[in-house]
């Protein structure tokens, strides 16, 4: 019989932990007898230990200060985008500093999802918390979008949000949510002015008034394995094929950090590891710890752009089916990111989404594992308005299926632009802008864009909104009544739908 385990779970608050603090979880690991550890989709730390060692194991936790919990996940780790900061990407206000600053003002354990994000990057995704603080280009202010616990429902809240306010505003979300569960709890209906009203009168906040929309970035994945060099400095990412880190490795990685006074490391949502600020010099002493472990570097980049949820052998043998199905067929996935889901209400992050089928045949097992198929309406994995491409498809048909979907991206990415108006009918049209607008749910955000009408709901392309007698939200199933209209250039169409 296979030894009984259990999953221990160590929060790294904004993906960022310090090298000696990591050393010592890793320690206390190994003296538990185990041997390897892997990275959460939010960014905080897993593995597995045995029944006999764990009363030991979460002492020694405990002794260096450190919290965990065991076979449970009551106080998700808070993520961030802290790891893109420089790597990746520079903005004008939202450093270093800011991150730490918030992130030290936690004085409690949330049991929400919360996610730190800047909104110019698109490597850490903006809505798979429950409450999301997205930058502003106003100076340490926030807008805040509330996801409401085992929903998809999404609600904007009307004011930015001042930084050292996001921990108070957490903590006064929280307690309405969970002291109302029936109106805010896995309910598809919840009121979010509601929420916002109860909120408002517990407690005052620094506020701003809302000045544009935010807009989402168009979607990149950048290439986050191996040495790269940002100025006068290298980053290192480690991406493992099978998402287990060696206690052995890690803590080598640890020792050299400290030797060569790298205090931190970060990770990731893509389940890897990366080590900033590394000085040229120091290069060979990081090659002789990969090459002592075996650790292989520059993976393809469409190996990288999938999310399998957290321990879930199922999940990754189907993403290493479908990848090596991609790289033998040659298959283009730039701008695309792929999610694979075997359990309901587990969010992960996707333009496209390889879903199970949940229904009571397939739990049985009277007819053959079946997925759905699904993509965002504009393929950008931060919108949350999923359309189906594929319902009952077989597992030896997923990977058709999918590249039949990449290549349907493409062809949308390289449809023709209309030829130029004569300059006579552009003046006319600059007084008159023709440009349909979009409408959007005040509930969840939800566009509706007549380019595209509603395959759901049996709505042509071309529909005009105008023109629907009925109409409820695909996404949280409000009224007709709930949509605004949002007048949105056709250049700026992908980026704010």
């Amino acid at each position: 019989m296979p030894t009984p385990t259990h999953t221990v779970k160590v929060n790294l608050p904004g993906g960022i932990v310090p090298a000696g603090d990591l050393l010592t979880i890793l320690e206390a690991a190994e003296a538990a007898e185990v041997e390897h550890i892997q990275f959460g989709n939010r960014q905080q730390l897993l593995f597995m230990v045995a029944t006999a060692q764990r009363r030991a194991l979460v002492q020694a936790l405990a002794q260096a200060n450190i919290l965990c919990e065991v076979d449970a996940d009551l106080h998700p780790n808070i993520s961030s985008s802290y790891v893109v900061e420089d790597v990746f990407h520079n903005t004008t206000w939202l450093r270093e500093g800011v991150y730490k600053d918030i992130l030290d003002l936690f004085d409690f354990h949330p049991r929400l999802k919360i996610n730190l994000i800047d909104h110019n990057q698109t490597f850490v995704p903006f809505f798979t918390g429950n409450l999301n603080f997205i930058s502003s280009d106003t100076s340490n202010y926030w807008y805040c979008y509330v996801r409401f616990p085992k929903t998809n429902v999404l609600y904007y809240w009307p004011a930015l949000v001042y930084s050292e306010d996001i921990p108070g505003l957490s903590s006064a979300v929280e307690r309405v949510i969970y002291a109302n569960k029936e109106l805010f709890f896995d309910q598809p209906a919840a009121n979010g002015a509601l929420l916002h009203s109860l909120v408002s009168a517990s407690q005052a906040f620094v506020l701003q008034p809302l000045t544009a929309p935010l807009a989402l970035p168009t979607f990149t994945l950048p290439y986050y394995e191996g040495f790269n060099r940002y100025g006068s400095k290298l980053w290192l990412g480690i991406y493992r094929r099978d998402e287990q880190f060696s206690v052995a490795f890690l803590k080598d990685i640890c020792q050299l950090c400290l030797q060569t006074r790298l205090g931190q490391l970060c990770t990731t949502p893509w389940k890897s590891l990366i080590i900033k600020g590394i000085d040229l010099a120091d290069r060979p002493l990081w090659d002789v710890v990969l090459r002592r472990h075996r650790i292989n570097v520059r993976h393809a980049a469409n190996e990288l752009n999938w999310q399998v949820e957290d321990h879930c052998a199922h999940g990754l043998a189907l993403k290493h089916e479908l990848v090596r199905y991609f790289n033998e067929e040659d298959i283009r996935t730039y701008q695309l990111c792929f999610a694979i889901k075997t359990q309901p209400k587990t969010g992960l992050f996707g333009s496209i989404v390889v879903r199970r089928h949940f229904d009571n045949l397939t739990q049985t097992g009277l007819h053959a594992e079946q997925y759905e198929i699904l993509h965002t309406r504009d393929f950008n994995p931060n919108n949350k308005d999923f359309i189906s491409f594929r319902k009952k498809v077989n597992r030896d048909n997923l990977p058709w299926y999918l590249a039949q979907l990449c290549d349907y991206f493409y062809e949308l990415q390289s449809a023709p632009a209309l030829p130029p108006l004569p300059e006579e009918t552009a003046t006319v049209t600059a007084a008159s802008p023709t440009t349909a607008p979009l409408y959007q749910c005040q509930r969840c955000l939800t566009v509706y864009d007549e380019v595209y009408g509603d395959e759901t709901q049996g709505i042509a392309p071309g529909t005009p909104f105008t023109a629907l007698a009925t109409y409820c939200c695909p996404t949280c199933e409000a009224s007709l009544e709930q949509f605004v209209a949002v007048p949105t250039p056709q250049s700026q169409r992908l980026a704010t739908a």
